[in-house]
């Protein structure tokens, strides 16, 4: 199988042991119709980028624990919802203002439809997104320095949180793990103190949530709902709690091209 095959069947077992809770390696073999050995492989490979948590018999991803995975697998995941939520985020954003994008996957999907709506002030931790504006012509950029992470291809820590500390943008974009109709969730500390750092830095605040990160929780709580200027979400969200969430927030819907 090629490695864009393997990384749709890891997909697949990922959303099957998220939706799920645990899984066998027999049952996620039938699921994928591969053997037993591959499955195995996969678990190994899911497990060492910190998908999914192996034990002996199955693997498991509890809902109510959810783990961060390193930035080359999130970004081939949901790309559809990512690029509709930024298409849609775009919007909110006009030249001249001053931006603060955080290391998501989908404030990187963002960052792409705005190298060309200037002039733009882009304050970042994500080396991906620095690497995308710099140089550009029209875009003031500002580095925000720190620890670097691999996982997160990031700067995280204390260097990082004064850095944001000293600044105040107009808008902040930012994405996390997991929300429900009430609060948002991240499950690493460090992650959770820059994210924060950044809503206090900014004068309107922008959550960006494909459907996969709702109607979940992890470790540590971010910042209630109601705290965010915009929400915006893909077409993929329940409609109950879709309803909840306009109660707490204005709610943004993207359109998935399908």
């Amino acid at each position: 199988m090629t490695t864009t095959g393997a990384e749709a069947r890891r997909q697949i077992i990922t959303e099957h042991v998220l939706e799920h809770g645990t899984a066998t390696g027999a049952e996620l073999a039938e699921l994928t119709r591969v053997s037993l050995m591959t499955v195995h492989r996969d678990l190994d490979e899911l497990a060492r980028r910190g998908v999914l948590r192996r034990f002996r018999g199955g693997v498991s991803a509890l809902p109510s624990t959810v783990f961060e995975s390193n930035l080359d697998y999130r970004l081939g995941v949901n790309t559809a919802e990512k690029e509709a939520i930024a298409e849609v985020a775009a919007e909110l954003v006009e030249p001249g203002m001053s931006v603060m994008l955080d290391d998501s996957t989908t404030a990187l999907a963002l960052a792409g439809r705005l190298v060309d709506q200037t002039p733009l002030t882009v304050v970042t931790n994500a080396r991906r997104v620095i690497d995308l504006f710099a140089g550009r012509d029209g875009i003031r950029l500002i580095s925000l320095g720190g620890e670097y992470s691999h996982p997160h291809d990031s700067f995280l820590g204390v260097p990082c949180l004064e850095s944001i500390e000293a600044l105040s943008v107009d808008m902040v974009l930012v994405s996390t793990s997991a929300m429900d109709a009430r609060m948002t969730y991240h499950q690493e500390q460090d992650v959770v103190l820059v994210k924060r750092a950044m809503l206090a830095s900014g004068t309107r605040k922008v959550l960006l949530m494909d459907r996969t990160k709702l109607a979940r929780t992890a470790l540590h709580r971010l910042a209630p709902v109601e705290d965010f200027d915009h929400l915006v979400v893909d077409d993929g969200v329940n409609g109950e709690l879709l309803a909840a969430l306009r109660e707490r927030a204005e709610v943004r819907v993207a359109a998935i091209r399908r």
